[in-house]
């Protein structure tokens, strides 16, 4: 049975929810723990014990998503990726072994990428619209990513989070649905979900952000969204809801970082489900190309020189 809808609570716009599907050794606290074989094997098995308590979950409120899957762990769990699938949630790339863009020349990137979009394409049988970058980390210094994904024939990216982080985040970005552009290039993207106090951004789309702030103050947020761009998108993981994984050997404050709010996350997601009107990436994209020439533009690297010298054909 489904869970009925708290109309009352609907709010203008419509959220894009969305799973970056990547086991936790493979996120980039973990890049330099040592861990054992049998402990990577545990990990690929939690993710499809979290992935298969998100299906529920999404059934029972009638919600459909968009699933960023890692390569390595969507060629693991196929039969999963093929009942998302099936259900019809959005199936896109999110690298296929979660490698940062700053570890990665252009030539190794497409070759990640266009590894990554084959793999999920086999799968499910259909074209891949959409890539999140690993930890955000499409820069100002690779606008060369921009080109590389607009070739392998992706409609729209979301890899650029509008703040201010120690690791990623173009805090110069628009808040909402903009062009980006990078070479002669250029895509849609679908930046994660901010809230704007005055002069000051907070992150509220997702992943630790969401764990440590109260859900109020994601909601104020959101509504927020939802109101100044029509879209808020947000982001989360697997092991996120996972109340009961064995702990990285971490530093303290990478821990903390890591784990803080993890307990609270099953039942912020529920809470959530219920208040909104949701849209899978793609679909958004789409609606947002009818008045693309209308949104902002911004320019990766010398992007907007390069520009120059190009017709404007090449830009769609």
């Amino acid at each position: 049975m489904k869970a009925a809808r708290h109309e009352s609570h609907l709010r203008d716009g419509r959220v894009i929810l969305s799973f970056d599907i990547e086991a936790v050794h493979q996120i980039e606290a973990a890049r330099h723990c040592a861990l054992s074989a049998d402990w990577r094997s545990e990990s690929y098995q939690r993710v499809a014990r979290q992935v298969e308590w998100l299906r529920r979950v999404l059934d029972r409120y009638n919600v459909r998503a968009t699933f960023f899957w890692v390569g390595k762990v969507a060629w693991r769990l196929a039969y999963l990726v093929r009942a998302l699938h099936r259900e019809k949630h959005e199936v896109g790339c999110h690298g296929w072994s979660h490698r940062a863009l700053w570890d990665m020349n252009p030539e190794e990137f497409t070759k990640d990428i266009e590894l990554n979009k084959r793999i999920l394409e086999n799968i499910t049988g259909e074209p891949v619209a959409g890539f999140r970058a690993p930890t955000f980390s499409i820069s100002q210094e690779k606008p060369w990513a921009v080109q590389s994904l607009y070739e392998l024939g992706f409609h729209y990216d979301s890899s650029i989070y509008p703040i201010v982080h120690d690791r990623y985040g173009l805090a110069a970005a628009p808040r909402g649905p903009f062009r980006l552009v990078g070479g002669t290039a250029e895509l849609l993207e679908l930046p994660p979900a901010t809230w704007q106090l005055g002069p000051v951004r907070l992150a509220i789309g997702g992943g630790g952000h969401f764990r440590f702030w109260p859900l109020f103050i994601c909601d104020v947020g959101i509504r927020q969204a939802l109101r100044d761009t029509g879209y808020a998108m947000l982001y989360f993981h697997p092991w996120e809801f996972d109340t009961d994984q064995p702990k990285l050997p971490l530093s303290l404050f990478r821990r903390w970082r890591t784990y803080t709010g993890i307990k609270y996350m099953r039942g912020k997601l529920q809470r959530f489900l219920g208040q909104y009107q949701f849209v899978l990436a793609s679909q958004a994209a789409k609606e947002l190309d009818r008045h693309r020439a209308s949104l902002p533009v911004f320019y990766l690297g010398a992007a907007k020189a390069e520009m120059g010298k190009q017709t404007q054909g090449r830009l769609t």
